[in-house]
């Protein structure tokens, strides 16, 4: 089973495929998830990478985190379990 990953601090112009290729350098990539926003579509700066191999995933973390792309620094690190609650009601 693979690991997911959380990609924090991300350039508001960088593609699905530049953040694969980014990844790709560590090992395979199955799936990439950038957040947009609801109302508007726009990014919202964070993404999720779902890599094949766990230790991949953790060389990733390890290499990549505080890395600069696109002119920003990267938060990289394990995703946690979404938990309950936010959005509005």
């Amino acid at each position: 089973m693979g690991k997911r990953v959380y990609i924090g601090n991300l350039p508001f112009s960088l593609t699905e495929e530049e953040l694969r290729e980014t990844f790709e350098r560590h090992g395979a990539v199955t799936a990439v998830d950038i957040i947009t926003d609801r109302e508007s579509g726009r990014p919202r700066g964070f993404a999720f990478v779902e890599m094949e191999d766990p230790a991949a995933a953790d060389a990733a973390i390890e290499f990549l985190d505080g890395s600069e792309l696109g002119g920003r620094n990267l938060r990289v690190n394990e995703a946690q379990e979404r938990r309950g609650g936010g959005g509005r009601r």
